[in-house]
């Protein structure tokens, strides 16, 4: 089994900034991809940004220039960093993890974690 454990949402003012952790923990051979999705109420689930293990990034238009990832492979970490938020950021926020396992990847999810934008 492979446990991702979020943290570092909460509620910040329009401007703010926040830092999300997502860590894996488990079974794992290595971590391949990773990224964060968030989930506005009534919005369907929508990828925020992603890293690959070589440490190519994307990020959805809507968070460039605002948002960075980036991973820590010795702890089999990655990081939102947010700045400048804005109201519409408000969401759940979750990690994706593609994990490899003898020579199969498997998808793994966070437990979400709550980023309030509101003055």
């Amino acid at each position: 089994q492979v446990q991702l454990v979020e943290s570092g949402g909460g509620l910040v003012q329009p401007g703010g900034s926040l830092r999300l952790s997502c860590a894996a923990s488990g079974r794992i051979d290595s971590i391949r991809g990773m990224g964060w999705y968030r989930q506005a109420a009534g919005q369907q689930r929508g990828l925020v940004a992603d890293i690959s293990s070589s440490g190519i990034t994307y990020y959805t238009d809507s968070v460039k220039g605002r948002f960075t990832i980036s991973r820590d492979n010795a702890k089999n970490t990655v990081y939102l960093q947010m700045n400048s938020l804005k109201p519409e950021d408000t969401a759940v926020y979750y990690c994706k993890v593609v994990g490899r396992l003898r020579s199969s990847d498997n998808i793994y999810w966070g437990q979400g974690t709550q980023v309030t934008v509101s003055s």
